[in-house]
């Protein structure tokens, strides 16, 4: 079994219509990548105001290279990423 690494990335302010301008091509990404374990967006008052993914990937460098190649990132929406190694427990 690959490890895992949760990638938690924060939105810029006042950028939810870039958000929902790409996130028909972000949920595909992470859909056709293979090795997203479960995501979703972190919410903020109600609102989305970034992402958590958790992915199934071999290393760290993979890991970089999935947020760098999401659409979401692409765009500039986030104002930070951060990447670190995640181990499953419970579930």
């Amino acid at each position: 079994m690959m490890p895992y690494f949760a990638v938690i990335c924060r939105d810029k302010p006042d950028s939810l219509d870039l958000r929902m301008q790409t996130r028909a091509d972000h949920l595909r990404y992470a859909e056709e990548s293979g090795v997203l374990f479960l995501g979703g967006p972190l919410i903020e008052d109600g609102r989305m105001a970034g992402s958590l993914a958790i992915l199934d990937v071999a290393d760290l460098d993979a890991a970089k290279a999935w947020a760098a190649d999401d659409p979401y990132g692409k765009a500039g929406l986030f104002a930070s990423v951060e990447i670190n190694e995640w181990k499953r427990v419970i579930g």
